[in-house]
């Protein structure tokens, strides 16, 4: 049995490298936002109907991504609970509708999520290795972001992703600043303008 589970993970490593590998290869972008583990979900009106910070953020980077292309763009999720899944449907509409930065960055951000089965949908088979490469081996420090890594997944994947990862400008108020793919939000429910 040793050798069944060794031969599977090296098969699932030799899986993820070549996904960087093509990932790298077709110039693909990364944007995620990470969050810690710990987080609770407050008991509040605000927590219940509108996105969290982490979630406007990844929306904020995929807008720059796209408005430097002048391109436009769609948002695939993997489908979850249909309940849970209408919540965050209703709450993506009350961003784009209900706030300033929602209606103008629908202009380039089709604001209605397309759901897709994971297990029959290719690029999110991809997003999830993507996402389990950064749980376990990306890390921004100067952020805060410190929960230890598995060493082998951080010295394989860290450099990868954050090539992957896209950098561009944003701007706000007026100024131009640098911004990237990946960030970490230490509480994506403390208010802040996005």
């Amino acid at each position: 049995m040793r050798l069944e589970f060794s031969a599977y993970g090296e098969a699932s490593l030799y899986r993820a490298r070549g996904i960087l590998d093509l990932l790298r290869t077709h110039e693909a972008k990364v944007f995620a936002v990470a969050i810690p583990r710990n987080v609770v979900r407050p008991v509040t009106f605000e927590a219940q109907e509108y996105l969290r910070k982490d979630q406007v953020f990844l929306l904020e980077r995929y807008f720059y991504f796209l408005e430097a292309h002048k391109e436009t763009g769609v948002i695939v999720m993997d489908e979850t609970d249909k309940t849970e899944d209408r919540r965050f449907v209703q709450r993506l509409e009350r961003y784009f509708k209900l706030t300033q930065m929602g209606r103008y960055r629908s202009v380039r951000i089709v604001p209605s999520p397309i759901f897709v089965s994971s297990d029959m949908t290719y690029p999110v088979q991809v997003a999830d290795v993507v996402i389990y490469c950064m749980n376990h081996g990306f890390r921004i420090p100067s952020a805060g972001m410190d929960a230890p890594t598995r060493p082998d997944i951080e010295a394989e994947f860290r450099q990868l992703l954050f090539d992957l990862q896209f950098k561009g400008e944003g701007y706000r108020e007026g100024q131009v600043f640098k911004t990237f793919g990946i960030a970490y939000v230490p509480d994506p429910y403390a208010s802040r303008t996005a």
